[in-house]
């Protein structure tokens, strides 16, 4: 059972709302049922599912009904059509005190107005919700410590909201709703107030909390890289409309308008992009028992001048050079031997940004290795498209120059085959 399903929901705001949804329904434009109903479609048609522990991020720019959806998901405002379940229960169905009920135990939300009690100290603030449940004092102070220290304000528990600075007062909104212990938490533009370097210490520790909490999370920003740094999952919003709904990847690589495609032009996809977004099939690769007139054999079917090299359950061994074989082989060697280490192979793990890639990629004649907590060998990601990525341009059909990388994912041929055919 998904956290979250939102189904058909229309939000219209106006004494003809009931009207107004029947027009839209039947393919009038907003604008045509604004004029005709003298009502404000905020919402249409909006359907989705969010699964437990995914952060889920609705953007848009102002006006494109955004913080209106987030609204709808704990009823503060009560869809015109439609209906909306959290854990399966429709909101829609509640009475008052079932639904005060479910908004008090199951959803907490965190304003872009940190809204705290500036008479009341930070542990009291961050209590605040807990006592609206009545929850017993001495456990509220002590699950609005906990929720403090989660967000890195052990030490401030006594001071006033007046004391702390932007950022940490939305630390101290974000303890109170993290002290209630709900399983979904809606941001409604929670950090777009900070300062840009809070801002993004924010976004991080955010990332770093769900790591533990796994809460459902519904993130409402009007900032693409917030989003795509943030969320499993975007919907990107416009006049209503929910016009894309996907992956940072898929959205970045398939925008689905010029409306969209404008947004992503700005992306710092450096940021948002990791490894594992952008690796390729390490099919550049050996095994360690394989001789070197096997390898040699490999880089003039892959057209490489490099080779990764694995044992047999794909861990990262280490590489060989076009230079290494040839040398083997003259030797008389029957065994891969003097390799580079798989500790001097450039390699990242594939939650890697793409911006931590770039100097380990400039500082190697091989692609980088993308591997796991194992070694084990996911991928690879060759110069060339790691700079066509971070260019914003598709990597399918690059052209490669003789000295770059191939799309099979190694080094385009140099000298392997010119002195292997003297040596073999």
């Amino acid at each position: 059972m998904s956290a979250v399903e939102v189904r058909d929901v229309y939000k219209v705001f106006g004494a003809k709302a009931d009207a107004a949804v029947k027009m839209l329904k039947a393919g009038k434009t907003r604008e045509e049922v604004a004029e005709a109903t003298n009502t404000v479609p905020a919402v249409i048609d909006a359907s989705f599912t969010i699964e437990r522990g995914e952060i889920f991020v609705v953007m848009g720019l102002s006006g494109s009904g955004k913080s209106t959806l987030v609204r709808c998901l704990n009823l503060m405002h009560p869809p015109t059509s439609g209906s909306v379940l959290i854990d399966g229960q429709d909101l829609m169905s509640l009475t008052p005190a079932e639904l005060r009920e479910v908004r008090s135990e199951k959803i907490s939300m965190v304003f872009q107005h940190f809204g705290l009690f500036p008479h009341r100290t930070v542990l009291e603030n961050a209590a605040w919700g807990l006592e609206v449940r009545k929850v017993p004092e001495a456990e509220r102070r002590e699950r609005a410590a906990e929720a403090l220290g989660l967000v890195g304000l052990a030490g401030w528990a006594d001071s006033y909201p007046g004391e702390l600075s932007g950022g940490m007062q939305q630390r101290v909104g974000l303890a109170r709703a993290l002290a209630t212990d709900a399983d979904v938490l809606l941001m409604d533009e929670a950090f777009s107030a900070l300062d840009p370097l809070i801002r993004s210490e924010m976004q991080e520790q955010l990332v770093s909390l769900q790591q533990d909490l796994e809460k459902t999370i519904v993130f409402i920003t009007h900032d693409l890289n917030e989003a795509m740094f943030l969320g499993d999952r975007i919907a990107i919003m416009k006049a209503g409309r929910i016009v894309q709904l996907g992956t940072t990847e898929e959205i970045l690589r398939a925008p689905a308008d010029d409306y969209v495609r404008a947004f992503v032009q700005d992306v710092d996809r450096s940021r948002v992009l990791t490894a594992s977004a952008v690796m390729e099939e390490p099919v550049a690769m050996i095994l360690r028992r394989e001789g070197p007139s096997a390898a040699l054999r490999e880089m003039r079917l892959r057209q490489t001048s490099g080779l990764m090299v694995v044992d047999e359950r794909k861990r990262l061994v280490g590489a060989a050079t076009d230079d290494d074989v040839v040398r083997m082989i003259r030797s008389g060697a029957d065994k891969l031997e003097h390799l580079m280490t798989a500790d001097e192979v450039a390699q990242v793990g594939p939650d890697t940004p793409l911006v931590d890639c770039l100097i380990p990629s400039a500082e190697s004649r091989l692609p980088l290795a993308v591997v796991d907590d194992d070694r084990t060998l996911l991928g690879v990601i060759p110069r060339v498209t790691l700079l066509n990525v971070l260019g914003g341009n598709d990597t399918n059909g690059a052209e490669c120059s003789p000295d770059e990388t191939s799309a099979e994912g190694g080094a385009a041929v140099t000298t392997a085959a010119t002195d292997g055919e003297a040596v073999s």
